[in-house]
């Protein structure tokens, strides 16, 4: 086909972010354009999400939502869906493609070969031990000013809740002289932050040779010095040590920025999700970030409803965020995924108790956010400057290092510029500030 339009859907975290970037890149390099203003694709695609049973609904809505919009298009289905539940896709008629996560790299081929043949496809199969990284090179992020850098695949903890290991399949890490490669590329495309991101990114380099892990990494990218910060996306608690700490502490191109799981403030309810810490553990390294960087951020997710959470295990999990130093939550309603352990526990808990679970939580986090933004005010930080936030009013809008939302008056489009910026008001939950100067 040619002069072919395409549209990417995509659902769930960071990692399917980063490898729809790399569908979009592929296919426009093969000539292919991307569907704007409403014009309809002849090929759609939706990357799929199954961490919890709503994005499931989503990723199915999606898909029959293209399909109805434009009976004569050609349609796939990819990702973690694929992966896990590819008979539920046969279902859904007008797909034409289903293709799991250990095809991403060739599905651009797939979807040019099904664009030119209309004959239905599927590229689905299991995960193999010892199975290479899929190395998605990626030119450029449209649109965006910060980039994501996907470098770990995989995960193998199987917490009794969480359906994300039989959909990522095991640890596998990008070598490291491929990720200063992306890293340099980036920057030399004028990227001034990147996102480091992968489903399990502690676990960083355990199957590549010669001890390679994330600190190890790191310090190799700072070597490099090259005029760009590098933020982490999520780890877990039991790989954050003190060596992690200091550096983000004391190299000002890593981001104060940590986001970590916790799931739950009950230990009774964290070994039952399979979790391998106690609260304790969890508080002491809380303290640890916040007291050797006292204005980092520190996002924290957590679970509502658990199988076995009753009042006392939620009274748990409220109190503990409510004496740590966190900046803000992730709230996630409990989700029983089929194939996982936690869908047969004893102690389900009434949807409707863990709705309002959920919303105390969220209530405990918008006071944390408002308490983390004050404590911040009448400090300098260095802001990346994505957008005009209103240009009528010449206010741009941008992304400290330690993950505040900053507004500020500008007499120029600044976009893409890490300025300095200090923080005066919070009003609407933004931070308002004025520029230092420009560099």
């Amino acid at each position: 086909m040619t002069n072919t339009s395409f549209k990417i859907i995509t659902l769930g975290c960071k990692v399917n972010q980063y490898e729809s970037a790399y569908l979009k890149d592929a296919l426009a390099r093969a000539g292919w354009h991307q569907a704007v203003n409403g014009e309809r694709a002849d090929v759609s695609v939706v990357n799929t999400c199954i961490v919890t049973q709503k994005a499931g609904r989503q990723s199915r809505q999606e898909i029959r939502k293209a399909i109805r919009g434009n009976p004569k298009g050609i349609f796939a289905a990819i990702g973690c869906y694929a992966q896990v539940f590819p008979d539920e896709l046969r279902q859904i008629e007008g797909i034409g493609l289903i293709a799991d996560n250990t095809v991403k790299e060739k599905i651009p081929e797939l979807l040019l070969t099904l664009a030119d043949s209309r004959q239905q496809m599927t590229a689905l199969n299991d995960f193999k031990p010892g199975m290479p990284f899929d190395f998605l090179q990626i030119k450029s992020f449209p649109d965006r000013t910060r980039a994501y850098l996907k470098i770990q695949d995989g995960c193998q903890s199987f917490c009794s809740y969480c359906i994300v290991a039989f959909a990522r399949g095991p640890y596998r890490s990008l070598a490291p002289e491929k990720v200063l490669s992306m890293i340099e590329s980036l920057t030399d495309q004028g990227y001034k932050e990147i996102v480091l991101t992968g489903i399990h990114l502690g676990k960083y380099g355990v199957d590549l040779e010669g001890g390679m892990n994330l600190k190890k990494l790191l310090n190799a990218i700072g070597k490099e010095e090259l005029p760009v910060r590098l933020r982490l996306s999520s780890i877990e608690p039991k790989e954050i040590d003190a060596g992690l700490m200091e550096m983000v502490a004391a190299k000002p191109w890593l981001c104060r920025h940590f986001h970590i799981p916790l799931q739950s403030g009950d230990d009774g309810i964290l070994r039952r999700m399979n979790r391998h810490y106690t609260t304790r553990e969890f508080s002491d390294l809380i303290k640890s970030i916040h007291d050797r960087i006292p204005l980092a951020a520190i996002g924290v997710d957590v679970m509502a409803g658990f199988p076995g959470e009753n009042i006392v295990a939620h009274e748990n999990t409220c109190a503990l965020i409510k004496d740590l130093p966190v900046s803000y939550l992730h709230v996630f309603p409990f989700s029983c995924r089929p194939g996982t352990a936690a869908a047969s526990f004893d102690g389900q808990i009434d949807p409707g108790v863990i709705k309002e679970r959920a919303e105390m939580l969220r209530d405990i986090g918008l006071k944390k956010r408002s308490s983390f933004y004050h404590n911040c005010l009448g400090k300098e930080f260095q802001v990346l400057t994505e957008r005009w936030y209103s240009k009528e009013k010449r206010i741009m809008k941008g992304l400290s290092d330690n993950y505040l939302p900053v507004l500020f008056p500008s007499s120029e489009d600044s976009r893409n510029r890490i300025i300095p910026v200090r923080t005066d008001r919070v009003e609407n939950n933004m931070v308002i500030g004025s520029a230092m100067c420009v560099r």
